[in-house]
């Protein structure tokens, strides 16, 4: 007698989520087991997943937390599943995804195929050009305090396939190993770091707000990356009801909106010439606040338009003071190059989209730690000029050694 599993699971689907979750690298979860480790006995371990997965005897281990720092200050809890696990998860994801995605709002932005940050940020500034007011949404601990029931309820919508809900309501609630080494039950929210959690985050917030501002408020345009928001009422007063209307609407959600970061701000320019409390919003690590601009014809005027962020440009500061450039004179300039380099384009790439000279001063503080660099490796250029002047003529010989020195950022 050929015994059959409860669940219709392809292998080949296991197998592909272990390839996705081997490109996406990460750290271990609570058994230390590294994906390197995970990888030597490879295909017994991803049989076993799709053989308890397949039986629906799968149940999750906890998910280990890290903390990490906010860039608006404090910490955010990270959840960082097993490698294991994170398979699991991508396997959930691979089926459910296909089926959700198409349902999602247009300007739903956040974790989505073929949609991105940028696409986010370029939208809302053509709309901040149209509009003349913005009200600026934050939902308080939004991953932390989703209900498991109501997200059980919104993932029904979407799907009948009795595993696929299983397996997200033990993820809900798979316990959390602490940074201090307790274990705690979890009853609210979806951990930050989890492979399944975006695609939960974009279903719950679809019926919460999506979904509800298409039905009652379908001229009031948004965009929404995750739990950021950013709406385009067509006047003051409009804007103040909607965020009454959304208050309440994410309180029947079991949500709160954050009233210190919320905000109804006006989009000052050119021709918008009254004065208001509010003139600037953060979205997604820029800066949208009115700005000078040259047009065409050469002519100066004021935009209200998007650059990075103060937060963003800190952020990055602290990650290059981090690398301790100054602490690797056994590395050639060849050498840093390699390793930093991929990431200095990554930054040039993303904030540089909009307002690119605003990121100037924060890549002149990165030549400034390779001229400190320059000092410690060559006793002859220990005087601060001498390495700036090495350096700069090294830039002006080779400017693709650094990303932003082809911008003409030089030393």
């Amino acid at each position: 007698m050929v015994r059959t599993k409860s669940f219709d699971i392809s292998k080949w689907t296991v197998w592909e989520a272990w390839k996705d979750v081997r490109d996406n690298g990460g750290s271990p979860g609570v058994d230390d087991v590294t994906i390197e480790d995970f990888e030597e006995s490879l295909k017994s371990n991803l049989y076993k997943i799709w053989n308890r997965m397949s039986s629906g005897s799968y149940f999750p281990p906890p998910v280990r937390t890290v903390k990490i720092p906010k860039t608006s200050g404090g910490e955010r809890a990270l959840g960082i599943p097993t490698v294991g696990d994170r398979i699991a998860q991508m396997v959930v994801k691979r089926y459910l995804e296909p089926e959700v995605d198409s349902c999602f709002h247009q300007d739903s932005y956040g974790y989505r195929p073929n949609k991105s940050a940028l696409d986010a940020v370029g939208v809302a500034r053509k709309r901040c050009w149209r509009y003349d007011w913005v009200l600026d949404l934050d939902i308080k601990g939004f991953f932390d305090n989703i209900d498991h029931r109501l997200m059980l309820h919104a993932v029904e919508k979407h799907t009948r396939s009795r595993w696929i809900l299983l397996y997200i309501e033990r993820w809900l609630n798979a316990s959390i190993l602490q940074c201090d080494g307790e274990l705690i039950d979890r009853h609210l929210g979806t951990p930050q770091g989890g492979v399944i959690s975006p695609l939960l985050a974009n279903i719950f917030a679809h019926h919460a707000l999506d979904r509800w501002m298409e039905d009652k408020y379908t001229f009031v345009p948004f965009e929404r990356y995750a739990d950021d928001i950013v709406f385009h009422p067509r006047s003051k007063v409009q804007a103040q009801f909607l965020r009454q209307r959304i208050e309440e609407r994410l309180a029947l959600c079991k949500l709160k909106a954050n009233k210190e970061k919320t905000k109804v701000v006006y989009c000052k320019d050119e021709d918008r010439v009254r004065n208001f409390s509010q003139e600037s919003f953060d979205f997604l690590g820029f800066t949208f606040r009115p700005r000078g601009a040259k047009n065409r014809r050469g002519k100066f005027f004021v935009n209200f338009s998007p650059a990075i962020s103060n937060r963003a440009a800190l952020a990055i500061r602290e990650t290059i003071r981090s690398w301790r450039i100054h602490r690797k004179s056994d590395k050639s300039i060849q050498d840093l190059s390699r390793m930093f380099n991929p990431m200095i384009r990554g930054w040039i790439n993303y904030y540089g989209t909009y307002y690119k000279s605003a990121t100037y001063p924060t890549l002149r503080y990165l030549n400034r730690r390779l001229v400190r660099w320059v000092q410690q490796k060559y006793k002859r250029y220990r005087h601060q000029r001498r390495a700036t002047y090495w350096l700069r003529g090294v830039a002006q010989r080779d400017p693709h050694l650094f990303a932003h020195w082809k911008l003409g950022v030089l030393p």
